[in-house]
């Protein structure tokens, strides 16, 4: 090592101990990667572990760069939690970081400004950011220009076939064309198996510099738990999370289960709090800092807490339901004993952990025809995402996730008021998509052979990200014989038993007709009169939840047949709680395709136990099209003329009680409520076993 180079690598030590301590020391990769960016300019891919210390390489980088002149490091970071730690982490260096996301839109104008006048050494942006039309044409052309150092963070989500994948990513790739010769980019994951990798360093380019170190965590501590039931793990929960060390958090696959067990666990004396995409900014920020202040026992979160929260001392993290893959579930159990010797990390695997994930492979990348519609669509003139609904059958989800993949490879681009259709030539790579959904599905065998495996479990999860020096870690249930026990109290099984078995779920009314119902032929726009409105509804429970959604999930995989009693009782529960504003005074039935005796049987023992007159069933007078995967615009337009009010139903202005299988988007209630109000109808009261999703 030269003279000069000893001189820069004494001054990158001397950056770390301000970020990490006196003690610390970089360690070789570390310098070889600041190094390629600070000395030779070069693109390099770090795939490292949690905990290794990859923002400590951007870091030092940006401080000898910023100090040899270089401009600005832009970031590019995908979780609120994770650009707050990161904004922490730079002032501990002596680094002025700031950063442009959803919760500080006030804010964007002072930071360009100070970002223009050169006070800012780190800008962190949301990958949402760079398709702004207003940053992406007024901001993002200078900051390319001017740039120091690149750094797209979490560069696993850069590519479709990552656990996380997230179009938005995927135009950093235009950021990168545009970036002036030698400026240099660092891209970073501890999640990334060959394939990942190789399709990362592809789009960073030829040359790009990979450096990947083991992914074993000696703190790391395996073990999965199977227990017969939800109530049984919400027990287990109740009764053992006081005994783990330290703070941690539980995830849960969903927001519902994450609301309900923190719920729980608080009604059990534990200090908990929910976590997750619905959580608002505030919220979050309270949450993130209870828990690194050992303020709660755990944080009960969804995948919204998946990347970047940094709690060296994070002293468990538990798994109620799996992840989809294994991958995601390294990612997330990372988290956890990044400064202490010992962390616990235990899955506790559920039946409805397959439902939940066939419902988030069911978001796909739609068919051909559907994007070549779409393409039509947008080539005479610009169109919303909710204008766009009323001509491509997709929900806003899917719809909104094809529109920035479709962006990304310039056949569309957003602008002030929607999006339009460039013009420009683009194939549909069916055969690429089909790989990436088998993936997809062989990454949820590979999950359910964790949970079943005999062998090391830290292991199996180094061989599915492709870690060449992946060996038996000698500490997890399978290596050390020492399963975890699975004994609950009575008294929490109970407890636990009589929430989950709570039944109910507030079906809410529709209120506005979709956007573009015009161009459909269907005249209603605005908001639904008052006066045709469904009142409030119930339902028995989600398909999707824990709780009585297993039961309603049993009851829907069968084949079609009379009301159970079991969920009949629970219906009634359902009713005598409902505590409505107008009690009904007689019961309709929605004519079913697929469950006719089912909802028969419902509507007819309902109105047995009430003594309430069972007025009869509507008409169908045509066949209302797919039931789910559409989005309200297009499930309305399935609907809509779909029914009758038969003559023979006498309404009277009387309250009725309108009685279905399932609810799905709510259009079907929607619709049958405006007939009936129509038809004489004084107030409708929707009621179905279950609401999907």
């Amino acid at each position: 090592m030269g003279q000069g180079d000893r001189m820069q690598r004494d001054e990158a030590e001397k950056h770390l101990r301000s970020l990490a301590g006196d003690e610390a020391r970089l360690r070789d990769d570390q310098w070889t990667a600041i190094e390629a960016l600070v000395r030779d300019r070069r693109r390099a891919l770090v795939v490292q572990r949690t905990g290794w210390g990859k923002s400590a390489v951007y870091f030092i980088a940006t401080a000898l760069l910023r100090e040899g002149g270089a401009g600005p490091t832009v970031i590019v970071s995908p979780l609120l939690a994770l650009m707050r730690n990161q904004v922490a982490a730079a002032q501990r260096a002596g680094i002025k970081a700031v950063t442009v996301n959803s919760s500080n839109v006030e804010e964007w104008q002072a930071v360009y400004d100070d970002v223009q006048r050169g006070e800012v050494d780190v800008l962190l942006v949301s990958p949402e950011r760079l398709n702004n039309p207003g940053f992406r044409d007024a901001v993002l052309p200078q900051l390319a220009a001017s740039a120091g150092l690149v750094v797209v963070d979490e560069a696993h989500c850069i590519s479709d076939w990552g656990h996380d994948f997230r179009p938005d990513y995927r135009r950093i790739r235009t950021l990168l064309a545009d970036l002036p010769a030698g400026t240099p980019v660092l891209a970073t994951t501890a999640t990334a198996n060959e394939r990942v990798i190789a399709d990362v360093a592809d789009q960073l380019g030829t040359d790009t510099l990979v450096l990947r170190g083991g992914l074993d965590r000696e703190s790391l501590h395996l073990a999965v738990l199977s227990l017969p039931s939800t109530a049984h793990r919400w027990a287990w929960l109740a009764d053992h999370l006081p005994q783990l060390s330290g703070s941690g958090i539980v995830y849960t696959l969903t927001v519902a289960a994450a609301d309900d067990l923190a719920s729980f666990l608080r009604a059990r004396g534990i200090a908990a709090t929910s976590y997750s995409g619905r959580t608002d900014d505030a919220e979050r920020r309270v949450a993130e800092d209870d828990l690194l202040a050992n303020r709660v026992k755990a944080l009960i979160a969804t995948s919204a807490l998946g990347m970047g929260f940094d709690k060296p001392d994070l002293g468990f993290v538990v798994h109620v339901g799996a992840p989809p893959s294994p991958i995601a579930y390294y990612q997330q159990v990372g988290r956890a004993g990044r400064g202490v010797e010992r962390a616990e990390v235990i899955l506790l695997p559920g039946a409805e952990d397959e439902a939940i994930w066939r419902y988030f492979a069911s978001l796909a990348f739609p068919s051909r025809d559907q994007v070549e519609q779409t393409l039509g669509v947008l080539s005479d003139r610009p169109m919303s995402t909710a204008a766009l609904e009323a001509h491509v059958d997709l929900r806003r989800t899917r719809l909104e996730t094809m529109l920035k993949v479709l962006d990304v490879d310039g056949a569309v681009r957003r602008v002030s008021g929607g999006w339009v259709a460039t013009g420009q030539a683009w194939a549909y790579d069916g055969e690429r998509y089909a790989r990436v959904s088998a993936d997809r599905s062989a990454e949820q065998e590979a999950m359910r052979e964790y949970a079943r495996t005999g062998g090391c479990r830290m292991e199996y999860l180094r061989r599915q990200l492709d870690d060449a020096d992946a060996a038996r870690c000698g500490r997890c249930d399978n290596c050390t014989g020492r399963p975890l026990g699975s004994d609950v109290s009575s008294d929490a099984l109970a407890a636990a038993g009589t929430v989950l078995g709570r039944p109910g779920v507030e079906i809410e009314p529709r209120r506005m007709w979709p956007t573009g119902l015009a161009s459909l032929g269907i005249d209603l726009t605005g908001r639904i009169p008052a006066e045709l409105q469904a009142d409030s509804g119930r339902a028995l429970g989600r398909l999707s939840d824990v709780g009585w959604g297993s039961r309603l999930r049993e009851v829907f995989a069968g084949p079609d047949r009379v009301v159970p009693d079991d969920v009949l009782r629970a219906v009634i529960q359902v009713l005598a709680g409902w505590g409505w504003e107008q009690r009904p005074t007689g019961i309709v039935a929605l004519p079913s395709r697929s469950r006719p005796l089912l909802v028969e049987s419902l509507a007819a023992r309902l109105a047995e136990v009430g003594r309430l007159p069972l007025l009869g069933t509507l008409d169908r007078v045509r066949d209302g099209g797919p039931r789910s995967g559409s989005n309200s615009a297009q499930r309305l337009l399935s609907v809509h003329g779909a029914f009758a009010v038969p003559a023979a139903l006498r309404l009277d202005g009387r309250p009725v009680l309108l009685v279905d299988d399932r609810v799905d988007t709510g259009w079907t209630m929607t619709e049958a409520s405006r007939l009936l109000r129509e038809g004489g109808a004084g107030h409708v009261l929707p009621l179905a076993l279950a609401v999907d999703g």
